[in-house]
């Protein structure tokens, strides 16, 4: 069983930065893909970032790419996303997720993934 805590979100102003935390239990990353998605009020999950946990290769959707980072510490079985030049649109509910094996083309569809942490509201308000 595969366990996922998230935790650092909060209030930030429009241009400022915040990382985000995702802690696994349970089973090594190695054999899994793990991801970050977001939810905004009144619109539907969105997929944010993805990581291979075997070669730690890792892809951004068109919205974030190049402002977040996804990192991988295997030995501390913890998923960061470093999130800056944050936006208004970045609001939401940031919820990591996992499956097991990696993904063709590093997919963020929510749909393929079978673990969920609970979520942590980042909230990007001047």
């Amino acid at each position: 069983q595969l366990l996922l805590v998230e935790s650092g979100g909060g209030l930030v102003q429009p241009g400022g930065s915040l990382t985000l935390s995702c802690q696994a239990s349970g089973i090594p990353l190695d054999f899994y893909s793990i991801g970050w998605f977001r939810q905004a009020p009144g619109k539907g999950r969105e997929g944010v970032s993805y990581i291979n946990g075997g070669d730690g290769s890792t892809h951004y959707s068109i919205a974030v790419k190049g402002r977040f980072t996804m990192a991988l510490d295997k030995a501390k079985k913890r998923i960061t996303l470093q999130m800056n030049d944050l936006k208004l649109e970045d609001t939401g509910v940031y919820t990591c997720a996992a499956v097991a094996g990696p993904l063709p083309d590093g997919s963020i569809n929510y749909s393929e993934y079978s673990y969920w942490g609970q979520g942590t509201q980042v909230t990007v308000s001047s």
